[in-house]
């Protein structure tokens, strides 16, 4: 027979304590009915732990509360609640993806309180991974200058000046009404843009002003006709509003390449299922690859039309990069059909406001640095980086990751979980679950309340405002005038205990034309042999 209690085991004796407790308050309460309702919370308290003690006896689904029920509840609450963990038990240097010192960063940067921090750093530079950025003996005076880009390439007819420093793609239907409103308006306090995702162009993006990137994924949402594909009328009235400065499409993201977007069923609203063209009560999925086209050449194609009936405003892609030939199969059909992007955004799989099963987020997908690096490299290769334009996203948050990336290839960046840490999130893990504490990643109208846009508008504006103004001054320290100065040379990474490698040595440069003259860098040699422009599928 099954024994469910040890007499004199910890839980034996707190499940009778509580067990005689209650019986106690309750025979007072009835000896004197004029105490018995002052009992009757007492009573309710000792009632309800003694009632768990025996549901956590009697369960069978999980072992650990059967045997220790007391520290199992305070382990469950903890998984519940990460930010109970964040604030009593992370180190300023813990907490994954982000760093409570990085959360406090851009908290304070947000508010524009001080973001100092005193009695020397907290990190180990002599651990293994351990990155830093060289400064001069001679610095510049700090620029007053905001530091801008200008994409579109010689075919673009309307190029937009952007800011180096954007919001990254995040659909309204992942975030709150209240969230895109003080994205969008925040950027255009900022004077900077805000990328739609590929939830489509909202009427909380319309209603603020701010400059959009339109970005266009598989699922072709606001530009599809009802069996789901690619309807170009319905793109041309959108694309040509002034407020839409680029057009981008989005082949693949960080947090889940080759997977396809996810909107649990939990956050299509009403108003998302009409805005998308979707049905409620499920999950709203973007196939894992486009319908428009299937080759190299039909994307660049594809890219072309989104250009012209956009009237003629900057055309890209995004991308998380995976087998090397597929890129350089793109660049092969850039070169074949003299069609080209006017840039290219590499997501990196430590991307992450998408919802995505483990194995993926974790484990699939060239990281953002190697990305942006091995993309600089090939457009270099084929003689095309003059004409196309770099952006990076993937866990930027401050100025010293936008300064590493645009080191080793990009002319700016976009960062997502940054923005969203200056609306107030604060890492509670809950994005997917429609349960957003803070109401930035929720369609559930009370909890997104929570979130007062006027407030929030200037903390986006002040969080985009101070980090420029932070790499103002470290571009200003490394005796330099503009972020596109900066160079693999610029930084170091200790590789062990004892040694350090420059960039340069990490992130080696091809040579302008070297793919097409035929290159012998272990990088790109078998991988460009294998990429051909008429299929993403490797030649043998």
């Amino acid at each position: 027979m099954e024994t469910l209690l040890l007499p004199f085991s910890p839980r034996f004796i707190v499940l009778t304590i509580c067990a005689v407790v209650t019986a106690l308050l309750i025979g007072i309460g009835l000896a004197d009915g004029k105490i018995f309702d002052i009992l009757l919370i007492p009573i309710a308290i000792f009632g309800a732990l003694t009632l768990l003690g025996v549901r956590d006896l009697m369960q069978k689904s999980h072992a650990v509360l059967r045997n220790h029920p007391i520290s199992a509840h305070i382990r469950f609450l903890l998984e519940e609640i990460p930010e109970m963990r964040q604030y009593f038990f992370e180190s300023e240097k813990d907490g994954m993806p982000f760093s409570r010192d990085t959360r406090s960063l851009v908290y304070q940067r947000a508010k524009m309180e001080l973001d100092k921090r005193p009695f020397g750093t907290q990190e180990d530079v002599y651990r293994e991974g351990y990155e830093w950025m060289h400064h001069s003996v001679s610095p510049k005076t700090h620029a007053e200058e905001k530091f801008r880009v200008t994409i579109g390439g010689p075919d673009c007819a309307k190029p937009y000046s952007a800011s180096v420093f954007n919001i990254s793609a995040m659909s309204f239907g992942a975030l709150s009404p209240n969230a895109v409103r003080a994205l969008n308006a925040g950027a255009r306090k900022g004077g900077f843009a805000h990328d739609t995702g590929e939830g489509g162009f909202s009427p909380y993006h319309r209603e603020m002003g701010g400059d959009i990137i339109w970005e266009i994924g598989s699922g072709y949402f606001g530009c599809r006709h009802l069996d789901g594909t690619f309807d170009p009328e319905a793109f041309a009235r959108v694309a040509s509003q002034d407020q839409i400065k680029m057009v981008e499409l989005k082949i693949s993201q960080g947090a889940k390449p080759g997977h396809g977007g996810v909107l649990p069923a939990a956050k299509v609203s009403e108003e998302i299922s009409k805005i998308r063209g979707v049905t409620m009560g499920e999950d709203c999925i973007s196939p894992a690859s486009h319908r428009a086209f299937s080759t190299p050449t039909g994307m660049m194609q594809f890219i072309a039309e989104m250009r012209r009936l956009s009237g003629g405003k900057p055309a890209g892609f995004k991308l998380c990069i995976g087998h090397p030939w597929e890129f350089l199969a793109i660049c092969k059909a850039m070169l074949e059909t003299g069609i080209y992007p006017d840039f290219i955004v590499v997501d990196g799989n430590e991307g992450g406001t998408g919802a995505a099963p483990l194995e993926f987020m974790d484990h699939l997908g060239m990281p953002m640095r190697e990305g942006v690096n091995f993309v600089h490299n090939a457009l270099v290769g084929i003689n095309a980086r003059d004409r196309i334009r770099i952006g990076a996203s993937g866990k930027i948050a401050t100025a010293f990751d936008m300064a590493r990336a645009m080191a080793i290839g990009a002319d700016y960046c976009n960062s997502a979980r940054g923005f969203m840490f200056s609306l107030g999130c604060i890492q509670s893990l809950s994005c997917h679950t429609d349960r957003c504490p803070t109401g930035v990643a929720t369609q559930d109208p009370t909890r997104a309340r929570a979130l007062y846009v006027p407030l929030k508008i200037d903390r986006v504006h002040n969080y985009h405002h101070a980090t420029l103004h932070s790499l103002t001054e470290l571009i200003a320290a490394a005796g330099l005038e503009h972020p596109q100065q900066l160079r693999p040379i610029h930084f170091s990474q200790r590789t062990s205990t004892t040694q350090v490698r420059s960039f340069a040595q990490l992130y080696p440069s091809l040579r302008p034309g070297e793919l097409l003259e035929g290159t012998e860098d272990p990088r790109f040699r078998e991988a460009w042999q294998m990429a051909r422009a008429e299929t993403f599928q490797p030649a043998p």
